[in-house]
């Protein structure tokens, strides 16, 4: 029988990392994963691949419609859209990191095992595969990630009506194509099939779109999406999802049917815990699925840890490395911190969707006595010249000590500039801290100072 140090079940963000960093620490790890290819969820079937097919939809939708005004000329009717290459490419993406990943565990010497990791009792896993073994071990990470929440009465084919793991390798572009839940995934696939030239209506049960995020941010989100030709229906209650024929049919409480080529379910996603045997060895949850843990991620069961989307928190997959990380020091060390209000968020749209801290909304509930500094996209010169002049960013400070809160922006590259701000929460900065800090001009940074500026009322260029 094998012995490990630890052994980490789920080769996603959160395990992949914790394995690397417990065996930089020294640690003889092993990690179990029931899928040939590393990487979970977000490197093959998610953040990667979904972000290859913003990137070429988006460069297609440039060339057919926004090269001219950069004195690039060309027919526009001569742009076709090869889907096969385009998919071609993302996969190909996803085959070299996920080999990259195979590479820094034979650098790191970890023991890989393929198969479905089973707990049969503190210590002990069970490797479900072609060839099954018990492995034994001091210590057991479960990142086993999460899977597409289902809804009541959607049928899913995993063909017509399916998943972001179908919407991410349509064989052909959708007619129309209908996306339940305004959420990250439904937005960021809807925007790829409708650069591509689908019909996209977005039903969400909410009466906004993007929950969670800084409402004034996402109302902004929604004009910019309306204007590119998706539709919204909010407030919309989907009873029902089914194939016929060729077509989908989707039904919703008090409105006519809608029918469409494709379907994409995107309500949320939920803790991936099947067949770990957690009742069998103890192991508490709560009602929604999601492992109850201590502060150094240990469940109630002592030698047994949880981190990523089976534990409470945003599911995103930097969210799981930062705990991967704090895991594996927490083993070794005894102590470790993640600090969550310093963990951004990020919608890969166009413009993209960046947030960081609290929201104004969260600010106002809780009664915290804020100020606010914003500044739009088109007073800034490298906006100008990128011509990306929709969007703005807004900074949240405390009232009484400046300390940055919050920070929410629109626009391009969004998810590039929202570091600075989560770097600003981490050390515990001003605005003012911002503010007095030099930033490169022309560069789009300078839009994150401006913000700070206008904190206090001294914006320059707005």
């Amino acid at each position: 029988m094998k012995e490990h140090d630890l052994v980490v079940i789920g080769g996603g963000p959160g395990g992949y990392v914790a394995a690397i960093r417990a065996a930089q620490l020294g640690l003889n790890v092993a990690c179990i994963e029931k899928e040939s290819a590393l990487g979970g969820t977000c490197l093959r079937v998610g953040c990667i691949p979904s972000k290859a097919m913003l990137e070429s939809s988006e460069l297609f939708q440039m060339a057919k419609n926004h090269l001219a005004e950069h004195g690039v000329s060309i027919n526009a009717d001569s742009v076709k859209l090869d889907l096969p290459a385009m998919l071609k490419r993302k996969d190909g993406i996803v085959s070299q990191l996920t080999k990259g990943i195979d590479g820094l565990f034979r650098k790191n010497k970890i023991t890989r095992y393929l198969g479905h990791g089973k707990i049969v009792a503190p210590g002990k896993v069970l490797v479900e595969g072609a060839q099954p073994e018990e492995i034994v071990c001091k210590n057991i990470v479960i990142a086993t990630g999460s899977k597409s929440a289902p809804l009541k009465g959607v049928e899913v084919d995993n063909e017509r009506i399916g998943t972001s793991t179908e919407a991410l390798a349509f064989p052909e572009v959708p007619g129309t194509m209908v996306v339940i839940g305004a959420g990250v995934i439904g937005l960021e696939l809807g925007c790829v099939w409708s650069r591509l030239g689908a019909k996209v209506i977005v039903l969400e049960y909410l009466d906004r779109i993007l929950p969670g995020m800084d409402s004034e941010i996402a109302t902004e989100a929604q004009k910019i999406f309306t204007k590119q030709g998706i539709e919204f229906r909010l407030g919309m209650k989907v009873t029902g999802a089914k194939v016929s024929g060729k077509k989908c049919v989707v039904t919703c409480e008090g409105a006519e049917p809608i029918t469409a080529d494709r379907v994409l379910l995107a309500v949320g996603r939920i803790p991936n815990t099947e067949n770990l045997n957690l009742d069998g060895v103890h192991v508490a949850y709560d009602n929604r699925g999601r492992i109850q843990v201590d502060q150094h991620f240990q469940t109630t069961i002592p030698g047994i840890y949880a981190i990523g989307d089976v534990i409470g928190g945003a599911m995103l997959a930097h969210k799981a490395e930062e705990e991967g990380m704090a895991v594996a020091e927490g083993i070794v060390w005894g102590h470790c911190h993640v600090n969550y209000d310093a963990i951004p968020a990020i919608v890969y749209t166009h413009p993209e969707i960046a947030s960081v801290g609290k929201t104004e909304d969260q600010l106002k509930e809780a009664g915290v006595p804020y100020k606010k500094g914003s500044f739009p996209y088109m007073a800034n010169g490298r906006a100008k010249a990128i011509a990306a002049n929709e969007g703005r960013a807004k900074v949240l400070a405390h009232a009484e000590t400046d300390r940055v809160l919050g920070v929410h922006i629109i626009g391009a590259h969004a998810g590039d500039l929202i570091a600075e701000a989560a770097l600003a929460i981490e050390f515990g900065a001003s605005s003012e801290d911002i503010a007095r800090t030099s930033h490169a001009h022309p560069t789009l940074a300078e839009i994150v100072k401006e913000a700070a500026l206008a904190v206090d009322g001294r914006a320059i260029h707005f």
